[in-house]
């Protein structure tokens, strides 16, 4: 059976072990479910969890299932993981603003001097003389980042049941107190 859970990031930090050190991510787990659904009503099985954004902000996210023991009103916490646990976390990524090609792509620039006075991080030619216009997809200046991402293949390494920490090898998509989506691969 899939495990998920709805998850706030509080951060990095290093576990140390008798291996070394460990960089890890911190994310809190504490979720309720707000709706279930069935095939016989619904067309399709799946879960409603919700988790506090804020104050008074809910988010809530459906996770699709083939069968489910879940109820109304459950509560889900860290101790549906064990350590050593296979899972993908999916968040919003860091949004960057609107970026030049230098950042966004990984452009080289122009040369500093022999000419090149005011264009050093520009982009250069951007068309060609057929088709006669700039074609779709062509990598230039806009918005960078703040898109769904899905990071795979991460490891549980550190459960805290009373105070509902979950342990993640590694670094995931978002800002410190962002929701994510925590699920068994």
């Amino acid at each position: 059976m899939d495990k998920f859970i709805l998850g706030k990031k509080i951060g990095m930090t290093t576990l140390y072990e008798e291996k070394g050190a460990l960089n890890i991510t911190l994310l809190e787990c504490f979720s309720k479910v707000s709706l279930v659904k069935s095939k016989d009503k619904d067309g399709y099985d799946a879960v409603q969890m919700e988790i506090a954004k804020s104050k008074n902000k809910v988010f809530k996210k459906e996770f699709r299932v083939n069968e489910t023991v879940l109820k109304e009103g459950d509560v889900c916490d860290v101790s549906i993981f064990q350590i050593g646990e296979k899972i993908r976390v999916t968040g919003t990524s860091k949004s960057k603003g609107f970026q030049g090609v230098v950042k966004r792509h990984g452009f080289k620039g122009s040369p500093a001097s022999h000419g090149h006075k005011h264009d050093l991080r520009a982009p250069g030619s951007i068309g060609s003389g057929f088709p006669e216009h700039v074609v779709k997809g062509k990598r230039m200046a806009g918005r960078m980042g703040g898109k769904r991402t899905t990071t795979r293949n991460l490891g549980v390494v550190f459960i805290d049941k009373e105070n509902n920490l979950l342990g993640i090898k590694g670094a995931i998509p978002g800002i410190p107190g962002g929701i994510v989506e925590i699920r068994t691969i």
